[in-house]
Parts: C-alpha cells; structure tokens; sequence
C-alpha cells in the first residue's frame, strides 16, 4: 500500500473507503464497491435517488479531490476514486430502482458500460478530463456516467 501524505479523513472519502487503494485497477474497484451498494440504495430509495446521489458525491468530494491532490503534489493520481463513485452512480441514474431490483444483472451491464467510457474517454470525455484540478477530475467520471447511463436505458428499453 502505498503511504500517501494526506490526512485519514481526506484519503479515506477519496479512495471510497479504501477501494481506491486496490494494487490493480483501483479506480475498477472503486466502481465495483458503488455498484455493490447501489442494490441496497436501490432497494430503499425513489426515483431519481441516483441522480441526487452523484451530484451530491461529486460536490462534495470536490473540496477533498483539491486537498488530496494538493497535500500529495500528484494531478489525478489513480487511487482518487470518488469520482468513479459519481459517474457510477449517474449511470444508474436512468433507470428506475425498482428495474435494478428485479433486474439486478442491469448493475453488471451498467458496470462494464461505465468502465468502458471511463477507460476509452470517447465522445468529449478526454476534452473534460483535461480541464486542470479536481474539476476536471470530477467531470469526465460523471460524463461517462451519462453515456454509460443512456446505453444502459436503451438495453432496458429493448427489453
């Protein structure tokens, strides 16, 4: 694990709640943790909880992206995770809860769409992520996630 120079509050919302420090595709893992509890927020939540749920990570995070990145001197360092934590989320954003519970392979696909626009940055996604500082950082997570959000609404449309 490697020793990064923050404070254990700060790094621990970065890194959701570890995941991020994960030795091989942290930000994979940091997906696959919200994916995980996205079943039980589903499970008491209404529509449009997702939504409220990136929009409400990727503000807050933001204070704490700029810290860690400060304290550390790095630019988007790898175990920053909680934007992936944002853009997963936004994906699930165009689906209704009660179809990710009846349909819980929908969080699989909706996994393996947002990773896809996370690795590849097609579609503008590049240009965000070039946008300096926590921001830039923050934004090409949840743009992908509207990407990744809208293949996964026309699969569920399909079906």
């Amino acid at each position: 694990m490697p020793k990064i120079k923050t404070d254990p509050f700060t790094l621990l919302v970065v890194t959701f709640f570890g995941s991020g420090l994960s030795p091989k595709a942290p930000g994979t893992a940091g997906s696959i943790l919200a994916t995980l509890l996205a079943y039980p927020i589903a499970l008491v939540s209404f529509s449009g909880c997702f939504f409220i749920a990136a929009l409400l990570v990727f503000f807050l995070a933001l204070p704490f992206v700029v810290k860690a990145m400060r304290d550390t001197k790095t630019e988007d360092p790898g175990w920053i995770v909680i934007d992936e934590v944002a853009g997963q989320w936004m994906t699930f954003t165009f689906i209704a809860p009660e179809v990710l519970i009846a349909r819980p392979w929908l969080l699989l696909l909706g996994l393996a769409f947002f990773r896809f626009f996370d690795i590849l940055k097609p579609l503008g996604i590049k240009k965000l992520e070039k946008i300096p500082g926590a921001w830039g950082v923050m934004l090409d997570d949840l743009l992908g996630g509207i990407y990744a959000g809208v293949m996964l609404w026309a699969v569920v449309c399909g079906l």
